[in-house]
């Protein structure tokens, strides 16, 4: 029966197609943006409010993280959390491990180098001070297990963190945060964590201008090595008098993740001769068979602690994560129907499904079976998800598609989920908190409307629960697909429909 009810109701919002609100379409004409490349639909319980280009297929932004982190709540549950291991299948003697170290990712998204230090710190408490193997890096969880090697940089800001693919063993995120700091003629740098034989090196040009808008002069950073030392070179320019933190993703992952582990074991007076090396999918399997042994581990947060963050700041690398967790935990078409996980809501090896890590390439990816999850999840809901496109769940695309009718479709769904106050309390509060700090302060939505938003170039968005006058809550989804959306004509219309949604009665 629900799903008639929504079915009914949508199909309503289509054919409705009430106009634009008129203060709504004075903005847009004001901003130069044609009727035709907005898409609205606002639902009060069963009464369309607002429908405009309703069932057509926008670039929707981050709002596609609604649809990653609801299927997740439902699909993984509460209690799924990321796990990273530390394993080997050697021996130990004394204080000496003979045998490699297998460090086995996954889909923790807070293994921040502090986690990881804790963990070796588990390995000196079992007494070992020395490691005669290698660093095995397995990645193995997702297939491909490196979805980032070979795609260009998204835009102009390739080293930043909203550009950053995650995989399933990711470090630190593989970021550096860089500490700036000028007077009038020199500049200090220096960089955390730190990294073995890592150094920089700024090449930075001292100028006159505004310290808040420093970041006109940056330019993707550089490094140079020299034998086993490198040098992360800083380049563009920086004002006089000025201090800066950034946060940068530069350096070859597996490169950073050796780096970061001989500078850390090392502090704690460990001893290590090897290198870190990339298990294959057959080494995966091997090196996380029967005869290996656990010897430290660090479990995430838990999911409603990550979409939290996922939704409130629109975080591009954790909504990844959660989305090809999606299809790690997923059953594969070509192996049959036993799920890829063990059944305890943590994150599981390739290596332990049918047919095993080195399976035929003609498998599914990680990225196809989490689409098929969330198609497989909408349709169940009684959701046409006829012309949306899936590329990586986060929003962060040229090429993902979904239409209000169907965004509003999820929203309306969510209402009736178990896990409806986890995933409410993630969305970004007009006026408080995440995207949504600073805007709708003098509006009647302050404080009220919760609403995730959505901006790439091009393109501005937004979808949530905004209470009308009354208190009433409604559903509002709104997508502008525009070359002027930019320069804040975007945010204009969608910030104008949520303080008239908030007035209405």
């Amino acid at each position: 029966m629900r799903r008639h009810i929504l079915a009914a109701l949508l199909t309503a919002a289509c054919s409705a197609q009430a106009a634009l609100p008129e203060p709504i379409a004075r903005i847009a004409a004001e901003k130069g943006i044609p009727e035709d490349a907005i898409g609205v639909l606002v639902l009060r319980g069963d009464q369309v409010l607002v429908s405009n280009e309703a069932t057509r297929a926008f670039n929707p932004g981050s709002t596609m993280k609604l649809f990653t982190t609801m299927v997740g709540l439902d699909t993984l549950g509460p209690q799924f959390r990321g796990r990273t291991e530390l394993r080997t299948n050697g021996v130990v003697n004394g204080s000496v491990l003979r045998g490699d170290l297998v460090l086995r990712g996954g889909a923790d998204g807070d293994l921040t180098a502090d986690a990881f230090t804790h963990m070796l710190e588990k390995l000196r408490t079992k007494g070992i001070r020395k490691i005669e193997g290698n660093l095995v890096l397995d990645r193995q969880l997702w297939q491909p297990a490196r979805n980032d090697v070979g795609v260009p940089p998204f835009d102009e800001a390739p080293e930043a963190y909203y550009n950053l693919i995650p995989d399933a063993l990711l470090l630190n995120m593989n970021l550096q945060t860089l500490d700036i700091t000028s007077d009038g003629k020199t500049i200090k740098a220096s960089a955390l964590p730190e990294l073995a034989n890592v150094r920089v090196r700024s090449d930075l040009t001292l100028v006159d201008a505004d310290c808040a808008k420093w970041g006109e002069g940056w330019q993707v950073p550089e490094y140079e090595r020299h034998g086993a030392r490198l040098t992360l070179v800083l380049k563009g320019s920086f004002p006089r008098n000025c201090s800066k933190t950034k946060v940068v993703n530069v350096l070859d992952r597996t490169d950073y993740a050796e780096r970061l582990f001989r500078a850390t074991w090392e502090k704690l007076g460990g001893r290590f001769s090897g290198k870190a090396i990339e298990a294959s999918a057959e080494q995966a399997r091997a090196l996380n068979g029967a005869d290996s042994t656990l010897l430290a581990e660090h479990v995430s947060r838990s999911l409603p602690e990550i979409v939290r963050d996922t939704n409130k700041t629109s975080d591009n690398g954790l909504a990844r994560t959660i989305f090809l967790s999606l299809g790690s935990l997923q059953s594969d078409p070509l192996l049959g129907s036993r799920p890829l996980s063990d059944g305890s809501n943590e994150a599981a090896s390739l290596a332990e499904t049918p047919g095993g890590a080195d399976a035929p390439a003609t498998l599914m990816t990680t990225q196809a079976r989490a689409e098929m999850v969330i198609r497989n999840w909408l349709r169940g809901h009684g959701i046409d998800d006829t012309g949306m496109v899936f590329e990586n769940g986060s929003g962060l695309s040229r090429i993902e598609r979904s239409s209000p009718e169907q965004l509003a479709g999820l929203l309306k769904a969510a209402q009736k989920s178990l896990w409806m106050p986890e995933f409410l309390t993630s969305l970004p509060i007009a006026a408080i908190d995440g995207t949504m700090k600073r805007r709708l302060e003098k509006s009647p939505a302050a404080m009220r409307a919760r609403v995730k938003t959505g901006t790439l170039n091009g393109v501005t968005a937004l979808a949530g629960y905004v209470p009308d006058a009354a208190g009433q809550q409604c559903i509002v989804v709104l997508m502008v697909n525009h070359e002027r959306s930019g320069n804040g004509n975007g945010r204009a219309i969608l910030d104008g429909i949520i303080d008239w949604v908030a007035r209405s009665n």
